[in-house]
């Protein structure tokens, strides 16, 4: 000890700082990465053996209702062993087409008593014990209660299985069956199929219904086998099979439910695993063929398994932190929140078989309304080239389509939840310097036509009602609209949703020096006012009073009211009343008015200011939370959690953080509120954990500590490493409140930060305490906003008037006589 002491400190800073880049090195986040959480209670992740983005996604699949991503942990058995997924949606499954199934062997060694058809088959043969489940990044295991175990890993375009058989008994010659179907049955006329007499490899595609959709695509697939020597092939037709016929052309069949067909093979022993290689294309089978070739030439399994850990370990490994002595759940809520941000969307890019341009083409956006809150902010840090290369991809899809898409999926137009959110995702990716390739010009140019003109089926892309829009400065329920055709319904939300659509596109045009357009988009984005009635009340089911005045309302096109309940689609409304697509729905999407009234991400200052002031936008933003008016499970609910930060009150951001993690997100199997949404959920957790939150379409991160003891971020491109640091911190989280802050050594009081913070590789210290503090709610350090902050503590801005201001924020658009900057 006396001889440490006695080190000169230059030595001692040197042995720290090797010991910090061996405990680095020695950091595998793959080892804190579950994938089984959302596997139950609807969360419907997809949790099998990808690459980041990768188009093929192997797991089992089971029958379960909730099997969007393929596999369930809720006691239903599983149906085949397929290798196209999506994660984390809702509605209707998606995908899993030309699932394989083993059998040790057929009774009586008679094909005739395999059972061939789906459902049979996962009811006769599907179970399985939960804890034979392995899940981690590239690969996936389980085994059925037959004694077979399946193995699988991936690479972009191919997936590998290795099927091993229990040996012994009266068991001979075990059969893999490929059938062509996919999890929500929906494939068309006609599915082909042919086995390769010789060598048994099968080939085939299928037309299916594409996803959350009008759309349809054909898939096709090449599949391989290795290992035990090859006895027997053929095909199969609903329950009865041959190996004298190796070819088949299927019909959908006349009763709506897509009759079973498919190829087989059997193989000459249990004693010898077999290893199927499923090649995948959307071009064409021989595609798919050199597909597989290419990317597993010798079915090198552990090799392949390998190659996908080391491509998530590459992923990941830019988030380092030092926890502090949280306890470890916590570290694996972190990083499995990380990890299925990269799930979806899917580089699908050498696979468009409609526009071949040479550009990235991605694709599985499930739906830009839920991404751009803070999946694919998330991404901006993390993986700025992929979101480069996404933003290029919608680009395309604008070129080639003329419209940005906001869902989309299997080359389909996917149906608009409500604004033009491609707008959000390029203009945050814009403002936050994401350059690589991305013709700005062609960007702008598409969100401005999302602005001004109205595409015949707005269902699907850009916005309807925009006559009504530009005459009236709202979408009128009961619209008259002849121009264009959609769901005439979410009125409210979707006039809020285009206010900020708006917004973001006069940001852009700010930074492109277009002086008209700026002011022009600022005026419409300011389009939410015109349905905010300050004298409507909010009464629970019950007949008694909220006690809150003031909420957005439809309107007619003559300007005269119409009414909906503020509180209906809320997570309290037990009436079944209906928020979504049909045309029976009300004025909102997948939320109430009560939740919506909080969604004018550009301008809190007037919106505070219509609630009263910040005390009375405090108090209605708790009764959102704690009268369970919200539901954390859906994506407008995110940045409510964190908007206390514009009434001068961040720390009640941070404590409502910790209120929802873990209490609604952990690391069970039922660990997820909701659908995850293709990430969105999983980065809900990692920037709230990580302690900033984005406004998305705004160059702002809103600051709350840490739920570690320090987070490590280094950017993939500059290579500089930004670091949030708690001073005092407290793994119990008893003190979770900033009393102060420094950056880069000097004293900060804003109570967000920009993404230069991530890019030059900043230092945000945070002092931590048990209780609330002064820090951060001077109006001075406030988010920026269009509309001033009034009615807050004078005295308390003039105390702190005069520490340092910290990073101006650009574009910075104030009106009330500062005029926009």
């Amino acid at each position: 000890m006396h001889s440490f002491r006695s080190r000169p400190a230059s030595i001692a800073l040197l042995v720290a700082a090797t010991a910090f880049q061996n405990a680095v090195a020695q950091f595998d986040p793959l080892s804190y990465v579950d994938q089984l959480i959302g596997s139950r209670n609807g969360g419907n992740i997809f949790p099998g053996a990808t690459l980041p983005y990768g188009m093929a996604k192997a797991v089992a699949d089971t029958t379960s209702g909730s099997n969007q991503g393929g596999f369930t942990l809720d006691g239903t058995p599983i149906s085949g062993f397929s290798a196209m997924h999506d994660s984390g949606t809702g509605g209707s499954p998606s995908l899993g087409n030309f699932p394989l199934f083993p059998y040790a062997s057929c009774p009586d060694d008679d094909i005739d008593q395999c059972d061939f058809p789906k459902k049979t088959r996962a009811a006769n043969h599907g179970q399985f014990d939960a804890s034979s489940v392995v899940a981690r990044p590239g690969y996936f295991e389980v085994t059925l209660n037959s004694g077979i175990n399946a193995a699988m890993t991936a690479t972009e375009h191919a997936a590998l299985f290795r099927f091993t058989f229990p040996s012994g008994g009266n068991l001979s010659h075990p059969l893999i069956l490929q059938d062509l179907t996919d999890l929500s049955d929906s494939r068309q006329d006609n599915g082909t199929v042919s086995v390769d007499p010789e060598t048994g490899r099968i080939t085939g595609s299928g037309r299916f219904q594409s996803s959350f959709s009008q759309g349809q695509y054909e898939i096709y697939f090449c599949t391989d086998f290795s290992g035990s020597k090859m006895f027997d092939n053929g095909i199969f037709v609903n329950s009865r099979a041959s190996t004298v016929a190796k070819d088949l052309t299927i019909s959908r069949s006349i009763n709506g439910y897509p009759l079973p067909g498919g190829a087989f093979v059997r193989f000459e022993s249990v004693d010898v695993p077999v290893l199927a290689r499923v090649g995948l294309s959307f071009i064409s089978s021989e595609q798919a063929c050199s597909n597989a070739e290419a990317e597993i030439p010798d079915y090198d399994f552990d090799g392949i398994e390998q190659a996908a850990a080391d491509a998530w370990r590459q992923k990941l490994s830019p988030i380092t932190l030092s926890a502090g002595g949280v306890d470890d759940s916590q570290i694996v809520n972190f990083y499995s929140g990380i990890y299925r941000t990269m799930v979806n969307p899917q580089n699908y890019t050498g696979e468009n078989p409609f526009f071949g341009t040479g550009e990235p083409y991605f694709d599985s956006f499930y739906c830009l309304w839920d991404s751009f809150r803070s999946q694919i902010p998330f991404l901006t840090i993390l993986d700025p080239d992929a979101v480069a290369e996404m933003i290029r991809s919608l680009i395309d899809t604008y070129r080639y389509e003329g419209w940005l898409p906001d869902c989309r999926m299997t080359f389909s137009k996917g149906y608009t939840q409500g604004g033009s959110n491609a707008d959000v995702v390029l203009a945050d990716g814009f403002l936050k310097g994401i350059t690589a390739g991305i013709d700005w010009d062609v960007g702008y140019e598409a969100v401005v036509k999302d602005a001004e003109v109205e595409p015949f089926d707005w269902s699907s892309n850009g916005r309807g009602g925009l006559d009504s829009w530009k005459a009236l400065g709202y979408i009128p329920v009961q619209d008259f609209d002849y121009k264009g055709f959609g769901t005439m319904t979410r009125s409210v939300s979707r006039t809020l949703e285009y206010s900020y659509n708006d917004f973001v596109i006069a940001q852009m045009a700010q930074l492109r020096n277009n002086t008209a357009d700026t002011e022009k988009y600022l005026e419409t984005s300011e389009n939410w006012k015109n349905l905010y009635k300050s004298d409507q009340t909010s009464n629970f089911a019950s007949g008694a009073d909220t006690g809150y005045v003031g909420f957005f309302q439809p309107k007619f096109l003559n300007s005269t009211w119409d009414f909906q309940d503020p509180l209906w689609c809320s997570n309290i409304d037990n009436a079944g009343t209906v928020c979504s697509l049909q045309n029976t729905a009300h004025e909102t999407f997948e939320s109430s008015i009560w939740e919506y009234g909080f969604f004018v991400p550009h301008n809190q200052g007037d919106l505070i200011s219509l609630y009263g002031g910040p005390t009375q936008f405090v108090e209605r933003l708790d009764f959102l939370h704690d009268s369970n008016i919200t539901y954390i499970g859906n994506e407008p609910a995110f940045l409510t959690v964190f908007q206390y930060h514009y009434a001068g009150r961040p720390a009640l951001s941070a404590k409502r953080a910790h209120f929802y993690i873990p209490r609604f997100f952990d690391t069970t199997p039922e660990g997820l509120p909701g659908n995850d949404d293709s990430g969105a959920m999983g980065s809900f957790v990692a920037f709230s954990m990580m302690g900033l939150f984005p406004n998305p379409g705004q160059d702002v991160y809103l600051i709350i500590p840490p739920f570690f003891e320090s987070v490590n971020i280094t950017h993939p491109q500059t290579g500089n490493t930004a670091t949030v640091r708690n001073v005092n911190f407290d793994p119990t989280y008893e003190a979770i409140y900033i009393q102060s802050a420094t950056l880069d050594g000097e004293p900060y009081t804003k109570n967000w930060i920009d993404h230069s913070f991530f890019t030059e590789g900043k230092e945000l210290v945070l002092t931590l305490g048990q209780n609330e503090s002064s820090w951060g709610t001077a109006v001075q350090d406030l988010p920026p906003s269009i509309g001033e902050y009034t009615g807050f503590n004078e005295t308390l801005s003039r105390r702190t008037a005069s520490r340092n201001s910290g990073p101006r924020y650009a574009p910075n658009f104030r009106r009330n006589g500062l005029g926009i900057s």
